[in-house]
């Protein structure tokens, strides 16, 4: 029987004889045609990107079974690789003539027919399901509706009709547009909850932060929602335009609610509307959406009288508020009849009992300027912010203003009592009382955010009342210190023996420790986003240097491809502004970081380029670090451009320096990649040699991550070597410790190596499966990388037989290194127009066709493993 693979998929037999395509072992059949239905089941799930590497397999081993040629087709058709689709067919007609002389079934050619008019009927209609054993729980992420919502009632209505109404075209969109503070989010969550029952396939919600500098963007918003609606990571792909035609073949036949909140313009907001005409979307935004197509425009007026009444009144106790309901009305007028104004005054009324009505308005009629701005349009909005925060206690209004400054879209309990230089206790309960009084917002259990308004009303808060204005930056230097002990000390436990720690700036403060590695790279990922906002921040300041170690010791996320844009961002800021004020520390040590990523992205020229500028800044600032890891990476970017000696001489320079301030992991990682070097000069022993070498130092310090950095490197030796078995090995051992680090690029680079070495053994059908994961583990390192795997994917599936699908990949593939202007187009090239159409072979290297036929000699290394230049050498 096949044997199960942990997620509902099964390999193939390894025991029948297979022979013109049938199964001679007795049961061997039933199995077969119980696999088939299982399959079938899960392509009707929409699992297709996670059959290809099972279907790829069995076509292989029963290459005249048409059943599984027609599964085959779909999933990759439904899978976004259409040509490889019709590869298949055209493999099939090629082999059923030759085998057989007979041509495909009418359901296979009609199946071809339907592919080339791209029949819509072939979309999924069904999302990507959970994993085997988990439920799919339909997303319900509205905010909670407010509890005391009053008035508009006829809008919520209207709102709610045109959501479940059936619009002339196209799915239902409206859009509420307003000036901020005027309510826009609240009447549409209460009309969004108002109508989720015609939703019933869930409702998802993001706010885009249309009215910050930093806009969310959407191809981000798209692969929450993906997750949200159960596509895993693996099948989420990469690009605006690919990730949003898979979220409209997800929603398609569904019933979902999408509501955009707080949206900067039109074009934001379009990837993200859902096509299907059963689903609706339902936009807020300060812009008039008028150039969005097919939406219904609605302008958000503010409350009428009666309704700010009966909002103050619900909140403060109706009986008080009629008792005084002249003085009430002066408080909603001095409001502006904006909703959050009238909501922060009535809560501050109802949080002091011993207070009359009659004392606030007295209040707001005090505040002469105050009423001005509540009466000029956007300043209602300032306004309303000034009256809650004129009655913070101190430390309050401290808190408020400080806690404003940091960049990243929220902040931590434990990183807001660094900010504010006080224990988690103290800032617990001030970060709560501004909850309390809605100036903050609590997202998790020890996560706070503001309002995008609050926010900047908070920093011009800091502006006008922080004294000294030096104030300012104190606080993010202590958060920046905290950030970079906290970082330091998770970076320390993940290396140990690395040096570099002892040479980053010392932070005033102790930051967080951990007792795990798990609970390290925990930390570090969940921050990043607040951590690397922080550090572009910094760059135009004095706290630049720090700033540049920060980046140093969270290179992690960067490297796992998690954060990479985001990352490069920070660390060209860092540079530029080092340049800029003469700070050769803080330029050199980013640009190194730089030139580490543009490695990694496969943009060779920019690495040069960054790393050359960074080694001469280092060696003016006398920075041990940068001495070191720019000629490791040079070293690397010249391996990547065949220039071996160039290689070796940056890596003996490298080495000198590790071995120089005694950084054992960073000897090896050199030791590592002149291993590689050694390779591309054809010397194998020496490469064995230095690769167990810097193993050895890597198992003798107890390195999880580098360590499987470690096995990499000389399990691509091995390969070189040809002692397969033992390449495989080492290759499958890290390939669990990436997985386990998070390290998601490393992984698929360990795939796309296990494909190129069991290529080499001659199992076509086991590399055809890694380089089918390795494709499904997107980002890892852009287009060019993508090339590369689909070459070496190709080469598996001429192999098998599947010529047809191999020139898809290499067409593909080519069209990729002609737009990036690679030299591996060549090679390609060489592949599209001299290969010939070898005899079937299974993953053994046996022909398929007939038993008595002659055997396949596997192909010889050389010609299935390109130039060893198309991944990154072990980092450090």
């Amino acid at each position: 029987m096949a044997q199960d693979d942990g997620r509902g998929f099964r390999q193939p037999p390894h025991s029948a004889v297979v022979g013109s395509g049938v199964w001679h072992e007795e049961g061997e059949e039933e199995d077969l045609v119980l696999t088939e239905a299982r399959l079938d089941l899960a392509l009707e799930r929409g699992l297709h990107a996670e059959a290809i590497s099972e279907l790829t397999a069995l076509t292989a081993a029963h290459p005249l079974r048409e059943r599984l040629r027609e599964m085959l087709m779909l999933a990759l058709y439904r899978s976004g690789r259409r040509s490889e689709a019709l590869a298949v067919y055209a493999d099939t007609q090629r082999l059923l003539g030759e085998e057989l002389g007979i041509t495909p079934s009418a359901t296979l050619t009609e199946l071809q027919l339907r592919m080339l008019r791209s029949d819509a009927g072939l979309a999924p209609g069904t999302p990507v399901a959970p994993p085997a054993g988990a439920a799919l729980v339909p997303p319900a992420q509205l905010p909670a509706s407010v509890a005391d919502f009053t008035g508009r009632e006829a809008l919520v209505r209207e709102l709610s009709e045109r959501l479940t109404g059936t619009p002339e075209h196209g799915t239902p969109v409206v859009s509420i547009a307003g000036t901020g503070g005027i309510g826009k989010t609240a009447t549409a969550v209460h009309a969004a909850h108002a109508a989720r029952q015609h939703f019933p396939d869930g409702q998802l919600y993001v706010d885009l932060r249309g009215a910050g500098a930093a806009p969310t963007d959407p191809e981000a918003v798209l692969g929450a929602f993906l997750r949200a609606l159960g596509t895993p990571d693996a099948a989420i792909p990469d690009g605006l335009e690919e990730r949003a035609a898979l979220y409209r073949s997800t929603l398609s036949g569904r019933r979902v609610l999408v509501l955009l909140d707080n949206a900067r313009d039109a074009a934001q907001i379009r990837p993200l509307l859902p096509g299907a005409e059963r689903c609706a979307a339902l936009v807020t935004s300060r812009t008039r959406m008028a150039d969005l197509e097919g939406a219904s425009l609605v302008d958000l007026e503010v409350m009428r009288p009666e309704e700010a009444f009966a909002l103050f009144a619900q909140i403060v106790d109706r009986e008080r508020a009629e008792l005084e309901r002249e003085e009430s009305m002066h408080v909603v007028a001095a409001c502006g009849f904006l909703p959050l104004a009238i909501r922060i005054a009535a809560s501050r009324l109802a949080a002091r009992r011993t207070w009359t009505v009659s004392v606030l308005a007295r209040k707001l009629a005090d505040e002469r300027r105050r009423l001005d701005e509540l009466r000029a349009g956007d300043l209602a909005v300032k306004a309303t912010f000034e009256l809650g925060y004129g009655q913070l206690e101190p430390d309050q209004a401290r808190a408020f203003r400080l806690l404003a400054l940091p960049d990243g879209p929220d902040i931590s309990l434990a990183a807001a009592a660094a900010l504010l230089d006080l224990s988690a206790v103290r800032a617990e309960r001030l970060l709560e009382s501004l909850v309390d009084i809605s100036l903050l917002e609590s997202v998790a259990p020890g996560r706070y955010r503001y309002h995008d308004l609050v926010r900047l009303y908070a920093r011009s808060c800091a502006e006008r009342d922080e004294r000294p204005a030096a104030g300012q930056d104190a606080a993010l230097s202590r958060l920046l210190d905290f950030y970079l002990a906290t970082a330091a000390h998770g970076y320390a436990i993940e290396r140990p023996g690395d040096r570099t720690v002892d040479h980053v700036a010392r932070p005033a403060g102790t930051g967080l420790t951990f007792t795990t590695s798990a609970d390290a790279v925990e930390w570090l990922f969940n921050e990043a986003d607040c951590l690397i906002a922080l550090a572009q921040q910094c760059a135009p300041k004095e706290l630049r240097g720090r700033a540049a170690d920060l980046l140093t010791v969270a290179l992690d996320v960067a490297e796992s491809g998690a954060k990479s844009r985001p990352y490069e961002c920070a660390a060209l800021a860092v540079a530029e502004a080092g340049r800029a004020a003469g700070d050769s520390w803080a330029a050199g040590r980013a640009a190194a970081m730089l030139g580490h990523i543009y490695n990694f992205t496969g943009r060779f020229e920019e690495a040069d380029q960054e790393l050359s500028r960074a080694l001469e800044l280092g060696r003016a600032a006398g920075d041990p670090i940068v001495a070191s890891r720019a000629p490791n990476q040079l070293g690397i970017t010249a391996l990547y451009r065949n220039r071996s000696k160039d290689a070796e001489r940056h890596f003996t320079q490298a080495l000198a320096a590790f071995r120089a301030i005694e950084d054992e992991p960073g000897e090896a990682s050199v030791l590592s990649n002149l291993s590689r070097t050694q390779l591309t000069l054809g010397h194998i022993e020496s490469a064995l040699e230095l690769a167990e070498a810097a193993l050895a130092i890597y198992r003798r310090l107890g390195s999880s991550l580098r360590l499987a950095n470690g096995m990499y490197a000389l399990g691509i030796t091995l390969t070189r070597a040809e002692r397969l078995d033992e390449a495989v090995g080492q290759l499958t051992e890290a390939l669990v410790i990436f997985r386990e680090c998070r390290q998601q690029r490393w992984e698929g680079m360990t795939h796309f190596r296990l494909a190129e070495t069991h290529l080499t053994a001659g199992r076509a059908a086991h590399a055809a499966e890694h380089a089918e994961q390795a494709l499904a583990l997107r980002g890892l390192g852009g287009e060019w990388r993508r090339g590369t795997i689909l070459t070496v994917l190709g080469r598996a599936l001429c192999a098998l037989g599947e010529t047809d699908r191999a020139h898809a990949c290499w067409r593909e593939a080519l069209a990729i290194h002609e737009r990036l202007g690679s030299a591996e187009q060549e090679e390609v090239r060489r592949l599209l127009s001299g290969v010939s159409r070898p005899p079937l072979t299974d993953p053994r290297g046996g022909d398929l066709r007939h038993s008595g036929g002659p055997k396949q000699t596997p192909p010889n290394p050389t010609e299935l493993i390109s130039e060893d230049k198309t991944d990154e050498p072990p980092a450090m």
